[in-house]
């Protein structure tokens, strides 16, 4: 399987394509933090983009919406915008560090 997500280290940042997009959705080493409560390494963050892909993904789909970005436009979600879809898709909070 070809990675549609790169490891930016200029901004300690993971940044992934989904559904067709041009522009890069951009997850910080920060929220990565939040998300699994200690400093992540570069590994720590893929793998949990990994294994909550579809999340990540949700979360990007409604910041998308929620705020107009066009296909071509790169933008950045949060913890909270994962945390949120978490909570949506039944994952409670303590599951974060699984």
């Amino acid at each position: 399987m070809i990675e549609d997500y790169v490891w930016r280290e200029d901004v300690e940042a993971l940044a992934f394509r989904f559904g067709g997009r041009d522009g890069f959705c951009v997850v910080h080493r920060h929220a990565f933090r939040t998300l699994l409560r200690r400093l992540p390494s570069e590994k720590d963050c893929s793998e949990f983009f990994i294994g909550h892909r579809e999340t990540f993904e949700a979360a990007a789909c409604a910041k998308v919406l929620r705020a107009k970005i066009t296909d071509f436009d790169n933008f950045h979600i949060t913890s909270r915008d994962v945390l949120r879809q978490m909570r949506k898709s039944g994952l409670a909070p303590t599951c974060i560090t699984c």
